[in-house]
């Protein structure tokens, strides 16, 4: 299996960062076993753009919902090893039926939970705090293993969801620019801000008509509008120490 960006990890900064690097036109896939710490949060409360809160796992699907939509596919496995070759990187991975390799230009780590997929990188650095491992990057989220970045959690960065979001999304704009994708900036824009000047629309971004513009609102309204019509009909997911102390206390 082959792709351009293999994102390690599907939570928040994982799929934010997807979005933005399959905007920019690199092959993107998210590798993902089980689910997002986020879905332990009762409701979300501290993101931007929702005064009363938001449903963890409504926001977190949407985030996927929202990587698809712009062209990221997805892969259900576990990552167990990280490895460089003459070509890029080479991610193995635990599937349901056995083993597979996946070969990229660039890989991005987000999941923060088992590092060990890392340990085989000699030039990563990684560093122990307590009982998690973290991985050493310099401030635009690199490593020492050319192609290999890390975002969110695992770069040591704070729990916080806006925070995840915006690592993720910082990181994702230094792999596009350190790729020979052409970018400029992910801007849809009105009809003529850019040729209305003489100017050529700038790539990554876009320029659409009123018309267009009012018809992609409506589509994003009338999305909304089901995505939060009814309740999330599952629950928060229990810290696992605590699903371990009400199994001792019913044995």
């Amino acid at each position: 299996m082959d792709t351009d960006v293999a994102i390690v990890g599907g939570g928040v900064a994982g799929l934010t960062a997807a979005t933005f690097t399959a905007r920019a036109g690199l092959d993107t896939l998210v590798i993902d076993h089980g689910e997002s710490i986020l879905a332990r949060n009762a409701h979300l409360e501290n993101v931007p753009g929702f005064p009363l809160g938001i449903n963890a796992r409504t926001f977190l699907s949407l985030l996927r919902e929202q990587a698809a939509e712009n062209g990221v596919e997805f892969h259900e496995a576990r990552v167990t090893r990280v490895s460089e070759t003459d070509d890029g990187l080479r991610l193995r991975a635990e599937v349901s039926d056995g083993e597979t390799d996946i070969t990229t230009s660039y890989a991005l780590a987000t999941s923060w939970s088992d590092s060990g997929y890392l340990d085989e990188l000699a030039d990563v650095g990684l560093t122990k705090r307590g009982s998690k491992v973290y991985v050493d990057v310099d401030d635009f989220g690199r490593t020492g293993v050319d192609g290999l970045y890390a975002a969110g959690r695992i770069a040591e960065k704070p729990h916080q969801t806006v925070v995840a979001a915006g690592h993720g999304a910082e990181v994702a704009l230094t792999l596009i620019d350190d790729s020979d994708v052409p970018f400029y900036h992910d801007w849809v824009a009105p009809e003529g801000y850019f040729t209305g000047r003489g100017r050529e629309v700038p790539p990554g971004c876009e320029e659409i008509s009123d018309e267009e513009r009012r018809e992609r609102e409506q589509a994003s309204l009338d999305r909304l509008q089901e995505a939060f019509a009814e309740p999330q009909s599952e629950p928060p997911t229990m810290h696992p120490s605590v699903a371990d102390d009400t199994d001792d206390a019913e044995d």
